[in-house]
């Protein structure tokens, strides 16, 4: 197997050849098809997240074959297309696990993470925690699905029923969630980077009835903001763009520091949330959904040899949608 590998923090990743891993009990090897490169890996380059432990493998929306099975690994069969998502494994003990919040495992196994994930050929992972996606005929389109989709849709939930939500940070993520709210017959309002009239053009492209940058008031108060971009400046501003009792999520793993805000703006009962990780339950519940809304991804390939160009590009802002590795 090749696997593209980080070695240190900051460090450019490394094309390394591997013997084939081996499943152990109650997992499979993936014969990786593609797998979608999301802002969290930047994170993990970077060394922003704690007690990353090198060499690591990064990557965490991976579609692939099943090609061999640990012993144990009934539930899955050889040849069947699985996604394989950030959440690997929990305790399946602690408090959070057996009251229905296993995003919340207090020992739990992140894909790229705590284990090697899917810059590469082939990955091992848990059986139970493998998704069967033999619905979706096209991997590179389904990769995004994994992260970016199932994130945004647990954000988008946690946001409640208001038909009017603005997304901050255009990315993977709201480019999928704008499609579903629309499909729910919502409003989106785009927030993007200043200047990025492409982005801003994009978020249209897909039903935003408007975009502009994150320092901007919109045209209406909002229902609900989802907040994707790492950036704790836009907290005081989503705050501002919510109407009484409105509510802003914020939905990434990472974020700068929030600033100090007026205490004014979150009056009147609005409410600041976080979503943290993803359940097995949200992937059962979204990703037909997916199907049935018929989201449409946009992708850049990028060959897995060139993962460096593709979390560059990524890092600023040269793609529209996701971009996917595809192994080959």
């Amino acid at each position: 197997m090749h696997a593209m590998v980080l070695r240190a923090r900051g460090a450019p990743l490394i094309l390394e050849e591997r013997p084939d891993p081996v499943p152990g009990a109650g997992e499979i090897r993936i014969r990786v098809e593609a797998c979608a490169v999301c802002r969290t890996d930047l994170h993990v380059i970077d060394g922003e997240l704690p007690n990353i432990h090198y060499p690591i493998v990064p990557g965490h929306e991976i579609v692939g074959v099943v090609e061999a099975l640990g012993p144990g690994s009934r539930i899955l069969s050889i040849g069947q297309r699985v996604g394989i998502p950030w959440l690997g494994k929990t305790c399946g003990h602690c408090e959070y696990c057996i009251s229905n919040r296993e995003n919340l495992c207090d020992v739990p196994i992140f894909t790229g993470y705590n284990r090697d994930g899917g810059f590469a050929t082939h990955v091992v992972a848990d059986a139970a925690f493998a998704i069967p996606m033999d619905a979706f005929a096209d991997p590179v389109a389904a990769a995004p699905l994994l992260c970016a989709g199932l994130i945004g849709w647990r954000s988008l939930v946690a946001a409640g029923e208001g038909k009017t939500i603005g997304l901050y940070g255009f990315g993977a993520a709201a480019h999928i969630i704008t499609q579903v709210c629309r499909w729910q017959g919502r409003e989106v309002f785009a927030f993007t980077r200043a200047g990025d009239l492409a982005a801003q053009a994009f978020a249209r492209s897909l039903g935003a009835m408007w975009a502009s940058a994150s320092e901007d008031t919109p045209p209406k108060l909002l229902d609900a903001a989802i907040i994707f971009a790492p950036v704790g400046e836009l907290i005081p501003a989503a705050l501002k763009a919510v109407k009484k009792g409105g509510r802003v999520v914020c939905g990434g793993i990472y974020m700068s520091d929030i600033p100090s805000f007026p205490y004014n703006i979150l009056w009147e009962e609005r409410q600041l949330v976080s979503v943290a990780n993803l359940t097995r339950h949200d992937a059962a519940t979204f990703l037909p959904l997916a199907q049935k809304a018929k989201i449409q991804t946009s992708t850049t390939r990028y060959p897995l040899q060139s993962a460096n160009n593709a979390v560059s590009d990524l890092r600023n802002g040269r793609i529209q949608g996701a971009a996917v590795l595809i192994a080959t």
